[in-house]
């Protein structure tokens, strides 16, 4: 996963100002295991910085996900906002259709089979992202 100090750089090259509303906007993605969504850095960051706005919420992420910083994993469930994931490492991700709780899973075989796509491709890769769907053990159990 990129640090903060990465991703501030990458901001920083793309000419964005770094201000201190995108850098808690970076710092709670690079801290997040939540996989979260524009609204939720919203309403997390928002009773810390008054003046930000949801659109600069959407601009950051959209700036970080043009410069391959972070990852836009979509919608989890029917009517769900987009997830963003500051991990843009190979893994497996698995979102719960139900509870919509998104969880990282690493295992080596995704790098085996970057490398094995970037030989047969002659593809320069330049991330990867792996989504599957289902129910979690707990909303199985409930």
């Amino acid at each position: 996963m990129p640090a903060y100090e990465e991703i501030m750089q990458a901001l920083r090259s793309s000419g964005l100002r770094l201000t201190p509303q995108r850098q808690a906007i970076c710092k709670l993605l690079v801290e997040s295991t939540n996989h979260p969504s524009a609204q939720m850095i919203y309403e997390q960051l928002h009773p810390q910085y008054n003046s930000l706005s949801l659109a600069t919420v959407y601009n950051t992420l959209e700036a970080l996900t043009r410069i391959g910083v972070i990852n836009v994993l979509g919608e989890v469930g029917s009517g769900d906002a987009v997830r963003y994931d500051a991990d843009t490492e190979p893994h497996v991700n698995l979102a719960c259709v139900r509870c919509h709780r998104i969880i990282d899973i690493d295992n080596p075989r995704v790098h085996e089979i970057e490398e094995e796509v970037a030989q047969s491709s002659g593809f320069t890769l330049l991330g990867a992202r792996v989504l599957y769907y289902g129910v979690c053990p707990d909303c199985q159990a409930a």
